[in-house]
């Protein structure tokens, strides 16, 4: 199952939307983002959620949800969401504005800043783990990790308990040889910051971009669950979740969690272990607005956003790209930039265009669902339609 998380939560970032959505580009127009809704709907996605802001009016919010849901809790726009790998954008944007003080740099050496934590550190740059080239293996890999994504054994780790889960395996690759996602990568960019700084990374992100932009609903989970009113997120049951799972892989008991309709609620597993690789709470509208902040050059200088954007190739299929804690996602409509992120019974997009003017959010209430053909192209489907309706096309 951990096999599953990470390619499902890598990515839909590895989602080639032009090539997904091309024989469903041409229905453009007025009612496309609705039926996308309805088709995600019908191929499974228990809720959605759709905010797209073209930067000349009120913004267009699109909310949707199965109907065997509506006893749980009846979805709305501005309900909190679990952004998991979105937060990597935010810890990246923390770094460069180290970067824009000299007090780091992108060269530097991971064994600069924490000396004999990372075998072969000295060979591996803070500019490899932002943008995914380094080569480190990723915890969520391991097995021992199962019990934590599927709720069945709750266990607060650590940031260190999880590098060495991570550390205790062989290098996938030499140091910049290639791009591989790893999640290790952005919790040692959050010690890194801890180490340069000598404050907790969460007191840097809310000092230094959150209460800045005003993101009040935005937070960094912290074992206990949402603070405010928030969407409820659904997986599969044990039944169901064994056809989307490799040949051979065992469901064991599936998830945690009341039984919900053939599927699992899942909204209490907690997040707070994935910490600067993901561990941020937030809602489309504050997204939007940080993204906006981000891609316009408030929080970091343009040369800065210039090198953040300097993407490399995800590899495999996809067309896409991915720069310093930021996607490149190529879609019928134009190119965007932001980042996607899973987590059970969570699923999001958030992208913006080259200037921030722009945004577009695609939240979905499952992640591991989003497995099963019919929801896959579902998914494309909807990201494209949402940034085709952001560009006006």
């Amino acid at each position: 199952m951990h096999r599953l998380f990470r390619a499902t939560v890598a990515g839909a970032l590895a989602l080639s939307l032009t090539a997904t959505t091309a024989g469903l580009a041409t229905a453009a127009g007025p009612d496309r983002l609705t039926s996308a809704v309805d088709q995600a709907l019908a191929a499974g996605v228990p809720g959605v959620v759709v905010r797209v802001d073209d930067g000349r009016g009120r913004p267009v919010e699109v909310v949707r949800q199965a109907r065997w849901t509506l006893s749980d809790h009846r979805l709305r726009a501005g309900d909190e969401f679990k952004m998991a790998s979105n937060t990597k954008t935010v810890s990246a944007t923390l770094v460069l504005q180290l970067v824009a003080e000299r007090r780091v740099g992108l060269d530097d050496p991971v064994e600069r800043w924490l000396p004999g934590v990372v075998p072969n550190g000295s060979a591996i740059t803070l500019r490899m783990l932002l943008g995914q080239t380094s080569g480190l293996f990723d915890y969520l890999d391991d097995p021992r990790l199962h019990g934590l994504l599927t709720g069945q054994q709750p266990h607060a780790w650590t940031p260190g308990e999880l590098l060495a889960v991570a550390l205790s395996h062989p290098p996938l690759f030499a140091p910049g040889e290639r791009w591989d996602y790893s999640n290790t990568n952005y919790t040692l960019i959050g010690a890194v910051l801890e180490a340069v700084t000598g404050r907790s990374y969460t007191d840097l992100a809310e000092r230094r971009i959150l209460r800045p932009l005003g993101l009040r609903d935005t937070y960094f989970a912290d074992g206990t669950g949402f603070r405010g009113r928030h969407a409820r997120g659904y997986e599969p049951d044990a039944e169901h979740l064994g056809p989307l799972l490799p040949p051979g892989q065992p469901v064991g008991d599936g998830f945690a969690g009341p039984q919900r309709h053939e599927h699992v609620d899942v909204t209490g597993i907690d997040l707070s272990p994935a910490w600067a690789a993901g561990g941020l709470i937030s809602t489309a509208e504050d997204w939007q607005r940080f993204l906006t902040a981000l891609m316009s050059g408030r929080l970091i200088p343009r040369h800065l956003l210039a090198e953040m954007r300097d993407a490399v190739p995800q590899g495999g299929t996809s067309a896409n790209g991915y720069g310093l804690g930021v996607m490149e996602v190529k879609t019928s409509c134009g190119t965007v930039w932001g980042h996607s992120g899973g987590f059970p019974g969570y699923r999001s997009h958030n992208y913006a265009d080259v200037t921030g003017a722009r945004t577009v959010t695609v939240l979905m209430t499952t992640s591991f669902a989003l497995a099963a053909p019919d929801a896959a192209v579902a998914q494309a489907e909807l990201v494209d339609a949402a940034v085709c309706r952001m560009n006006g096309k």
